[in-house]
């Protein structure tokens, strides 16, 4: 009967040593060692590019469409909209000659170049205002032209 206790506290204390939270030196990286190892060596691990800037810079700021769209909630012809809109694109004014004609605006960046502020703000309203283009529908194909009817096979 002595046998069999002392075999039974041999084996509890056997288990009671293989769980131990400590790994053997060299055989387990550390607890809390995120970066699986391969050897002694860590594991290569290789992220596509630019992954998560993409992700954080799109849902972060939004497009400057959108952002136009938000200026128009604002009154019309305040100077709160056109500091709105002066946000978006600061103003640079252009130096024009005197009596020279400004160029109209191609685009609503154009509108930044405009010195006078009421002109500025009109330029930006026309554009924020606008649709978008809407897509020019595909030209139809042109029915192919009318065959000739074919020639009786020889034998």
């Amino acid at each position: 009967m002595r046998t069999i206790m002392v075999v039974a506290a041999l084996l509890v204390s056997s288990a009671a040593l293989a769980q131990n939270n400590a790994p053997a030196a060299g055989n387990a990286p550390a607890a809390g060692h995120a970066t699986p190892m391969v050897g002694d060596q860590p594991l290569l691990q290789i992220k596509p590019k630019g992954h998560k800037a993409a992700k954080n810079t799109a849902a972060a700021k939004p497009s400057v469409a959108e952002q136009m769209r938000a200026c128009l909630d604002i009154e019309d012809a305040t100077k709160e909209r056109l500091e709105c809109f002066d946000a978006i694109y600061p103003p640079k004014p252009k130096a024009t000659k005197p009596g020279a004609k400004a160029k109209p605006a191609k685009a609503a960046a154009d509108c930044r170049l405009l010195k006078e502020e009421d002109e500025r703000l009109a330029c930006y309203n026309g554009f924020a205002d606008k649709p978008a283009a809407a897509r020019k529908p595909a030209a139809a194909p042109k029915p192919p032209a009318a065959s000739q009817p074919a020639a009786a096979p020889k034998s």
